[in-house]
């Protein structure tokens, strides 16, 4: 691969597969679901591709806003714009790159999934704000990465959409425990720079809001199980992400950076557990 082209690769992070894996995990959970566990495959690729190319755009139009901060802070001064290996002009023509192909695949979908699409376009791409003026960006993040689910329930025209909202916000739960684990590995250089996060507001109860978090989450996807009347074969994939819980809440007990950010890399396994249930349920 030409070194201008890793670069590009490094800026969009197609290299770490873990954040599009998080945003995928909880699209086939309701792709699944709202399919009665037979979505289209047609549907699926669609989804897959959007999520990975969505993803990348989010981490672009991230790293440009972030530009400044970056450099700041050990984890991410290395980043390409960060380290000035790639402008801010070739940055936003990757962005743009990145937007159309999304939107093309968006368009091979019904007209009240191309609306949620634009709205979720909007929300991805102005998260990278919210650090600078919330305490809670973790949360604005959480309605970027929930927001496949709606989309998924409406691409299959699935009768079920309140089930798409409560699955969202059981996602949710979710998702502010893992990005405040991401946040708490940067929290030392995030005070320094003024950056805001849910791990400077949690201060020293970060680990128990976490793991309550995680498991308000896990009691809910026990309640969509009996909801949907699923087998037992998905209580087994939620018994292994509890396990997940209480390895990532060990992880964290000294709060050492390089632990936490281990804690966030495993919720992987989570998100995947969780999926393998709800598979083996409906086979």
């Amino acid at each position: 691969m030409p070194e201008k082209l890793k670069l590009y690769w490094r800026l969009a992070r197609l290299d770490r597969p873990v954040g599009w894996l998080l945003l995928l995990w909880p699209t086939l959970w309701a792709l699944w679901i709202a399919a009665d566990g037979h979505p289209r495959p047609a549907i699926v690729a669609i989804f897959v591709l959007g999520v990975i190319t969505m993803r990348a755009a989010g981490c672009v139009i991230n790293d440009i806003f972030d530009r400044d901060l970056d450099p700041l802070v050990e984890r991410t001064r290395t980043r390409p714009l960060a380290s000035g290996a790639v402008t801010v002009r070739e940055a936003l023509v990757i962005f743009f790159l990145l937007l159309t192909i999304a939107f093309g695949l968006v368009l091979l979908l019904n007209h009240e999934t191309v609306l949620l699409a634009v709205v979720g376009a909007g929300i991805a791409a102005s998260y990278p704000l919210a650090k600078r003026f919330t305490n809670l960006p973790q949360v604005y993040l959480g309605v970027a990465f929930s927001w496949g689910i709606p989309m998924a329930f409406t691409a299959q025209d699935s009768p079920l959409m309140p089930l798409a909202w409560w699955l969202l916000g059981t996602n949710l739960l979710w998702t502010v425990a893992y990005d405040t684990m991401y946040a708490m590995a940067d929290r030392p250089d995030d005070l320094k720079a003024g950056i805001k996060s849910t791990a400077i507001l949690f201060g020293r109860f970060d680990r128990v809001i976490n793991t309550t978090l995680q498991i308000l989450a896990l009691i809910n996807l026990v309640l969509i199980g009996a909801y949907l009347e699923l087998n037992s074969m998905f209580y087994a994939g939620l018994a292994g992400a509890t396990v997940t819980v209480l390895y990532q809440y060990r992880l964290c007990a000294d709060r050492d950076r390089m632990q936490c950010f281990k804690a966030f890399l495993n919720n992987i396994w989570f998100g995947g557990f969780v999926f393998a249930g709800i598979v083996l349920a409906y086979t």
